[in-house]
């Protein structure tokens, strides 16, 4: 069946064109790494980079194969619940805010699926799965560290604060106001809900959930959209049922959506923790 058991097809029933899929790789590392340059965030990986990046690969193999199935057995068999990719994805945007460099995401899940064939899969249909994981999840990923620059999740802003805050906490002062009043405000001022919902939106907070919410959503498209319909039909042929499509990507995004803003508050709670 082809080489490496990679049949080769290219024109299954349903199946996304080839030119396509090609043209979004191109545009998309176009995008990563021209912009990433613009920005600041193609640099060379450092030592600790590369030591973050296998850390956190191994972890994610380590999450995917045991771990998730230990928890998979308490929880309900539902479309709408994937805790091994939720895993994942936690493990990702913490190597992403910890590296901030344009290929942090591709080189992260090059070694994760390159452990998973020799722990699990075995390395049939290579170097298909290779690519599809490094350009789909990855590519996203890192596509996002060069639009902001290196401070994905608005990291750079949190780690400022931090450190601004410990300054402050040594010379002797937080550097907020004096609550003077029994129900915490100055006087008997009643507080500004406006002022401080447009504080919220233009915070760290705000751009840390809405980027996490926005990858954690991108993040359900390649297995529902590329793989469904382009990849798996490569591999073995078959017609593809854009209805399964449909119903898979409609359930994976909730979820997605939840996970990624809680993994990318993580993420930086855990940089600011390491002081990277």
């Amino acid at each position: 069946m082809g080489f490496n058991g990679i049949g080769g097809f290219l024109n299954s029933p349903g199946q996304i064109p080839w030119e396509f899929v090609v043209l979004y790789f191109a545009v998309a590392l176009g995008i990563a790494f021209v912009l990433g340059r613009k920005t600041g965030g193609v640099k060379m990986f450092t030592t600790v980079d590369l030591v973050y990046i296998g850390i956190g690969s191994a972890f994610a193999v380590v999450w995917e194969f045991y771990i998730s199935g230990f928890i998979g057995r308490v929880l309900p068999n539902t479309p709408f619940v994937d805790i091994g990719f939720w895993g994942r994805i936690f493990t990702l945007f913490i190597i992403a805010a910890l590296v901030r460099k344009v290929g942090a995401g591709m080189s992260t899940l090059f070694i994760f699926n390159l452990l998973s064939d020799i722990i699990s899969y075995g390395f049939s249909g290579e170097p298909i799965y290779t690519i599809y994981e490094m350009f789909t999840y990855g590519l996203l990923i890192d596509v996002f560290i060069a639009a902001t620059g290196g401070n994905i999740f608005g990291v750079l802003g949190s780690l400022r604060a931090s450190r601004g805050g410990k300054v402050k906490a040594v010379m002797g002062g937080s550097g907020e106001s004096v609550n003077t009043s029994p129900g915490g405000y100055r006087g008997n001022a009643a507080p500004d809900f406006r002022k401080n919902i447009t504080s919220f939106l233009f915070s760290t907070n705000f751009k840390t959930i809405a980027e996490g919410a926005v990858l954690g959503a991108l993040l359900a498209f390649p297995d529902a959209l590329l793989y469904r319909a382009f990849f798996s039909p490569l591999l073995y042929g078959g017609v593809v049922s854009w209805a399964k499509v449909a119903f898979n990507l409609e359930t994976a995004l909730p979820g997605n959506i939840i996970i990624g803003a809680l993994a990318a508050l993580a993420a930086v709670r855990i940089v600011k923790a390491v002081g990277q």
